[in-house]
């Protein structure tokens, strides 16, 4: 074990930045943000990104993603009703998966809250097997490239 903080990105060097709504029930009994609610923000930020783009079609589409990964590094507490902004990246593009690296900022912006990565790998929407990324989707995950 290390005694030493992990580092942390500053928000600027995210491609990404987007602003995540706190909501009432995020917090939990020690009155802050519950760890598991950092998750649910780093899959809104992405999935939203990604629709917000072209890239995905949650609906309709032929890819959808699965999750068989993730991690989150805490620094500090977030809580209701304390403006968030998240940073995303995309640290590896693939045949069929892409790590994706979240950072959360509060309020004040200068040092992220939490850090984490989702790892999505794209399937099939019928059959589940992994496929390809489309040429659209690998297009916009290049521009939200570190």
């Amino acid at each position: 074990m290390t005694s030493e903080r992990p580092t942390f990105r500053p928000l600027d060097a995210f491609p990404v930045r987007a602003p995540v709504q706190t909501r009432w029930d995020d917090n939990d009994i020690y009155g802050h943000v519950n760890n598991v609610v950092y998750y649910s923000y780093f899959d809104t930020v992405v999935n939203r990104h990604l629709i917000e783009a072209g890239a995905l079609d949650i609906h309709a589409g032929e890819v959808i993603g699965l999750v068989v990964e993730t991690g989150c590094r805490y620094r500090a507490p977030l809580a209701f009703p304390e403006p968030v902004t998240a940073g995303m990246g995309v640290a590896h593009i693939g045949r069929s998966s892409v790590r994706y690296e979240i950072g959360l900022y509060g309020a004040d912006l200068t040092e992220a809250a939490a850090e984490g990565f989702f790892i999505h790998v794209y399937v099939d929407r019928t059959t589940r097997r992994p496929t390809e990324l489309p040429a659209r989707f690998r297009e916009v995950l290049e521009a939200a490239r570190f």
